[in-house]
């Protein structure tokens, strides 16, 4: 049976996991409406990570109880999560080549601020987090601390839309978005892996 010390840990960590999975649902929906709104690829594919990171959150919430074994198994899970952002950045980027309008360049950067300051929040509420019970406080802390990058990044793009007004900015960063997202997966993969071994020689 855990100790008291334990069970106040995995406490403390749940709360912190239940808050961070709120903040990303409700900005899911701040962004994605805008993305709708200005047909942003980089804003879209970055939605869809707020609502993957929501996801993310809430299976650590779930899975903090659970056994090594079961705890690698839903990291291996939230890899392939991770990738979601790919596949939705790859359809809106074919429906910006359809329609070749650039986003509107403030409200493209205004709500890429927006959403920097939940994933810096959200990174902080993780980050003493970060290494407790392996993948899945890793997955949540990752997840939170590239979306802050990437937010960074739609930040330019908005600006350089403003001077030069043309697809490629909010194109090329939603590609990197990607990008990044692929290489959280392969992390996270990777020490889901190495828990699913220490669970079976465990076992």
């Amino acid at each position: 049976m855990p100790s008291s010390s334990a069970r106040e840990a995995d406490r403390r960590v749940r709360t912190a996991v239940a808050t961070v999975a709120s903040l990303n649902l409700a900005y899911f929906g701040v962004e994605f409406a805008v993305a709708i709104a200005i047909a942003s690829v980089s804003l879209f594919a970055d939605s869809v990570d707020f609502l993957e990171d929501a996801a993310v959150n809430f299976l650590v919430f779930m899975a903090l109880a659970w056994s090594v074994r079961q705890r690698a198994r839903v990291g291996m899970f939230l890899s392939g999560v991770l990738v979601v952002p790919v596949i939705a950045m790859v359809w809106a980027l074919w429906n910006k080549f359809r329609d070749p309008l650039p986003p509107e360049a403030l409200s493209l950067s205004l709500t890429a601020l927006g959403a920097l300051l939940v994933n810096l929040f959200c990174a902080f509420i993780l980050a003493r987090y970060r290494e407790y019970r392996g993948s899945l406080t890793k997955a949540a802390f990752l997840s939170a601390r590239n979306d802050a990058v990437a937010n960074i990044a739609i930040i330019v793009a908005g600006a350089t839309t403003a001077v030069w007004p043309t697809i490629w900015p909010d194109i090329v960063v939603g590609i990197g978005i990607a990008i990044i997202n692929a290489g959280a997966a392969k992390e996270v993969w990777e020490t889901a892996r190495a828990e699913h071994g220490e669970g079976t020689v465990q076992s």
